[in-house]
């Protein structure tokens, strides 16, 4: 066994009673929380922070060779609190203010904590995070820094585990160590396997990595077991893999009552309860602390200058020949390329589809800063949240559709202040014949509802590689929807595409009635307004590319000076482009209608699926004569 000075096995006994007793004393002060998942991982994470294990500038958390340490299981955030605590940036006092409204320490991991390393506590994605920051360490900053992830057994049955554990494994990340907390017990009873460790070293290690199977409760079992993940004494065979520690522990450890039981997840001790589990605690020195070391310089040129956004340089200009057509999710590709000397924190990730995304054109100039995800979206999220949380810009990209089965790590990824720029291509029926499955139909709606995220619909590359370069000076999550097939360039190279605009490209003051459509239909909405032109009927079009936030004064402008406003949207009616605009102009008595996804969507040529949704020119047309029509028929003398 290998044993140094720092090792001091009966401090980090005392210091676990002290653990034990903040987590208790906190919990039952706050009257809600989960006691004994957080008193399962004390030893493992006691022996982690103040074995010499960990390695961290707590005055200066920003420091960016800091060990990185990710609670996966969120609901044992009264052990993570109590082990700042123990280390002195946080009183008793405040622990007794856990839950309470206002308090920086809230029920899971937020950012309102300053050691907090991203939000948790929907289970399964604190490893993907953990692999962005490994990603980071390894292959972009080149530090030397830790990330360490604890692990809940219940979590384990989530498919986005196995993703982020096949993926660490891929990239090789032996900067990766996961702590798997095998307490036996979930929620309701006994997790899948229980206590068999087997069961999981097997699956754990088939995917590629080393495993080292503890008693989660010996100071000593653990502390060598951190020594072999940060590399001393590790078998040279063994190098280059991620390290998962899986230990067997006891929910509720350390007090008898509550030991290994049944029906006590998420439920606290009454003050009598309280009193009798503190006695078994005694003694426990409150004065008591522990001492996290400092870690050591690393990559001097990182720690020095901190890249910052536009380093000096200046992206080329724009030569789009207005003859030729291109597709919006090409632009895309492009716009990568062209920012990046600018943009130099840039990292691109992609689902396997960067050939039909594009995002294959950054790659290819830029292969260092482009990481392949695999057709794993749940994963690709959390990597990209833990690379934004060590400073970079995620570009992340597939098809539109597949971003749903990653929305918990979207909606999630907003409580962490991620920057992260996730781009969806193949919207809509207009794919064609790919038929309802690859078809982005909820897409916007999805991502509108993020807290101050940004949605741009680009029509054209000019507008596509203007929208990329503001989304990537913007500070915060932001969606941008591409399109699959060639379009025509409508705008000029050196046209400005501010987020929260608008292009209003047909008007006068004949207009009766105003189209908004953004993407492909907005094509739609101009053959329009060239028939209805012929027949001396004027409308309106308005190019919407920025969706959220939307450009009220254009609309509410349009709504005062025309009779009726008329949304056209490749997007199923709910929760898109007619929201936005309903929403935005809600105080002004104009008639809003919807032309929209609205049936069960086929495959077919693009122009008869527009057609058969009723989205297509003539379907404008129609809608517009309508509308004269029923609401404003001519008058007759």
């Amino acid at each position: 066994m290998i044993i140094n000075k720092v090792f001091n096995q009966q401090k980090l006994e005392q210091l676990g009673r002290l653990i034990r007793y903040f987590i208790l004393v906190s919990t039952t002060q706050a009257g809600s929380g989960h006691p004994t998942s957080s008193m399962s991982a004390t030893e493992l994470m006691t022996a982690l922070f103040f074995g010499g294990i960990l390695r961290a500038d707590l005055k200066n958390h920003d420091y960016p060779n800091n060990d990185r340490v990710i609670f996966s299981k969120g609901h044992a955030s009264p052990l993570f609190y109590a082990l700042y605590a123990a280390a002195g940036v946080v009183t008793e006092e405040e622990l007794k203010s856990l839950r309470k409204f206002g308090s920086r320490l809230e029920g899971h991991p937020t950012l309102a904590f300053p050691y907090t390393e991203a939000a948790t506590g929907s289970l399964g994605q604190g490893l993907a995070i953990g692999v962005g920051m490994a990603l980071n360490a390894k292959y972009l900053d080149k530090l030397p820094y830790k990330t360490y992830v604890l692990i809940g057994d219940s979590e384990m049955t989530e498919g986005s585990q196995w993703e982020s554990i096949q993926l660490a494994a891929h990239y090789q990340l032996d900067n990766l160590v996961g702590i798997l907390d095998i307490n036996r017990l979930g929620q309701r009873g006994e997790t899948m396997y229980g206590h068999d460790l087997t069961a999981y070293k097997k699956r754990i290690e088939a995917f590629g990595w080393e495993t080292i199977v503890i008693d989660g409760h010996s100071l000593p079992e653990i502390f060598e077991a951190y020594q072999t993940a940060v590399g001393n004494g590790r078998d040279p065979s063994l190098r280059q893999k991620p390290i998962m520690i899986i230990a067997k522990t006891l929910k509720g450890k350390g007090i008898s009552f509550l030991e290994n039981q049944d029906g006590w997840h998420g439920k606290t001790l009454n003050h009598d309860e309280l009193k009798k589990a503190l006695q078994e605690l005694d003694p426990v020195d409150t004065t008591l602390r522990g001492e996290i070391l400092k870690p050591e310089n690393g990559n001097k040129e990182i720690l020095q200058t901190k890249k910052q956004v536009g380093d000096g340089f200046k992206p080329s200009p724009l030569q789009y020949d207005k003859s030729k057509e291109a597709a919006t999710r090409r632009a895309y590709g492009n716009a990568l390329v062209r920012i990046y000397p600018e943009f130099s924190n840039i990292v691109v990730l992609d689902a396997e589809v960067s050939n039909s995304t594009f995002a294959e054109t950054f790659k290819k100039q830029n292969p260092d800063h482009y990481f392949e995800m695999f057709v794993a979206e749940q994963n690709m999220v959390g990597t990209a949240l833990g690379l934004s949380r060590r400073g970079k810009i995620p570009f992340v990209s597939t098809f539109a559709a597949f971003f749903s089965r990653a929305f918990d790590q979207i909606r999630m990824s907003q409580y962490s202040g991620s920057n992260i720029k996730f781009v969806g291509s193949h919207v809509g029926v207009s794919i064609g014949e790919d038929g309802a499955s690859q078809m982005g139909l909820e897409d916007i709606a999805m991502f509108r509802t993020l807290l101050n995220g940004v949605v741009l619909y680009p029509c054209d590359a000019i507008s596509t590689e203007k929208l990329v370069e503001e989304a990537a000076k913007h500070q915060g999550n932001v969606y941008i929807r591409t399109t699959r097939k060639d379009t025509p360039i409508l705008y000029n190279n050196n046209d400005d595409f501010p987020i929260g605009g608008s292009k209003t490209l047909k008007t006068s003051p004949e207009d009766i009635i105003t189209i908004v459509a953004a993407g492909i239909t907005l094509f739609e909405a101009l053959k329009a307004y060239e028939e209805l032109k012929k027949e001396n009927i004027a409308i309106r079009v308005i190019d919407l590319y920025s969706v959220k936030p939307v450009d009220i004064q254009t609309l509410e402008q349009a709504a005062r000076q025309t009779k009726a406003i008329i949304t056209v949207e490749d997007h199923f009616a709910e929760g898109g482009i007619h929201d936005a605009v309903q929403s935005a102009i809600s105080n002004i008595p104009v008639q809003i209608f919807s032309l929209a996804v609205t049936k069960m969507p086929h495959s077919g040529k693009p122009e008869e699926l527009l057609e058969y949704e009723e989205i297509s020119s003539s379907a404008i047309i129609k809608k517009v004569k309508e509308i004269l029509q029923k609401y404003y028929p001519p008058v007759t003398y």
